[in-house]
């Protein structure tokens, strides 16, 4: 079995997708947040709607490096350690949907806040349902199966929207039929109402085509590797024809994503197949950019930074959810959380908008400390 080798292109890219989910997490205000960094409002593309399914391509990056070391072990090894690996992190994206397990009314009086109310699906769950399923069948099959199958969900998804969908609103809210599985799986107090109506972006249905994207970053973290370790071994060093290959590779699947959106829109909602390809192609294009500008330039007094993130991403993405729950949880006034009152006191003083900026970069910067921290004691969380 080969040793384990880390690449430090890979790690740096998990870590600015993880840097930049922060920001877009934690605005100041969400009244007041600059265009970029919010999604879509239905139909269509923002730079934050490349954040979510990046995570998702940084999670088959990461199972090119784990799944090779498992190849002598038995089956049913393999399959409890994935099993295990999913069921906690979805358990991880439970929990931090349910806390702080109570509820508060107007007048800040703590209410409980059952079980049969809280959100079961959501991102951590999606990642976690992601990962097994693409683990699994990286595992038992080879990749080109696997790849086929990823196909067949990405066309099976179009398919199953168009012909089970409402007619004329198959690709809406509330006209599509996953949204119709979610209410008659869980009912409406188990989904996100973010929307203004019970209806999850996370759903059942639109993970299977999300599977996608963990297996195109598994491909493409496999490829990089395999590549380093030829031409190290025939003594060529680096080529660009790492580059070149993924750089055509995501440019292909940018020419099917916009062909492909012209009768099957690019929505990060619904996740649409011609998203999962858009995206899948956007990352391969900024992986090659990063190889470029670290392998190739050897410009890397700035990676440290990002590989902080990088190295403790689920535990730095806890952190950042949970402690924002805490501050809109505590407040100063009945009407005003603490994390308002820390936007409007400090931060909105140098603009609505720019405030709200600088309450994200902050904010991300202040988790970024806290990685920085468990990185110097040495403390990586892994599940």
């Amino acid at each position: 079995m080969q040793p384990a080798v880390r690449f430090t292109a890979l790690d740096v890219f998990r870590g600015m997708t993880i840097c930049f989910m922060i920001i877009v997490n934690t605005p100041g205000s969400g009244a007041t947040t600059y265009a970029p960094l919010m999604h879509a409002s239905w139909h269509g593309f923002t730079p934050t709607d490349l954040v979510f399914p990046s995570f998702l391509f940084a999670v088959g990056n990461a199972m090119s490096f784990v799944l090779p070391r498992w190849e002598q072990q038995s089956n049913a090894y393999v399959v409890g350690k994935i099993l295990k690996r999913t069921a906690l992190i979805f358990l991880l994206g439970y929990l931090m949907y349910w806390f702080p397990f109570f509820k508060q009314d107007r007048n800040l009086n703590i209410l409980p806040f059952p079980i049969s109310e809280t959100r079961i699906l959501g991102v951590l769950q999606r990642i976690a349902l992601c990962y097994g399923a693409a683990a699994l069948m990286i595992h038992f099959f080879k990749i080109s199966t696997a790849t086929i199958l990823g196909i067949v969900l990405l066309i099976g998804y179009w398919l199953v929207l168009l012909i089970f969908g409402e007619a004329g609103k198959e690709f809406t809210m509330t006209g599509n039929i996953g949204q119709k599985i979610d209410l008659w799986l869980m009912g409406e107090k188990h989904l996100y109402h973010g929307e203004g109506i019970a209806f999850d972006p996370e759903g059942w249905l639109s993970t299977l085509p999300a599977i996608g994207n963990v297996i195109a970053g598994f491909i493409a973290g496999k490829f990089i590797q395999e590549k380093a370790r030829l031409n190290d071994t025939v003594g060529q060093g680096k080529t660009y024809e790492t580059l070149t290959r993924l750089m055509v590779a995501g440019f292909i699947c940018l020419v099917i994503a916009y062909f492909w959106d012209l009768s099957f829109p690019i929505n990060k909602k619904l996740w649409t197949s011609t998203f999962v390809l858009y995206t899948v192609g956007l990352d391969c294009i900024i992986i090659s950019v990063i190889i470029y500008v670290i392998d190739f330039l050897h410009k890397t007094n700035w990676t440290n930074f990002f590989e902080i993130f990088g190295k403790n991403p689920l535990a730095i993405y806890l952190l950042s959810e949970v402690l924002a729950t805490v501050l809109w949880t505590i407040h100063t006034d009945p009407k005003t959380s603490l994390y308002q009152w820390l936007f409007k006191n400090i931060f909105s003083h140098v603009g609505a908008y720019s405030g709200s900026f600088l309450f994200a970069v902050a904010y991300m910067l202040l988790c970024w400390s806290v990685g920085y921290w468990m990185d110097k004691k040495k403390i990586y969380v892994r599940v």
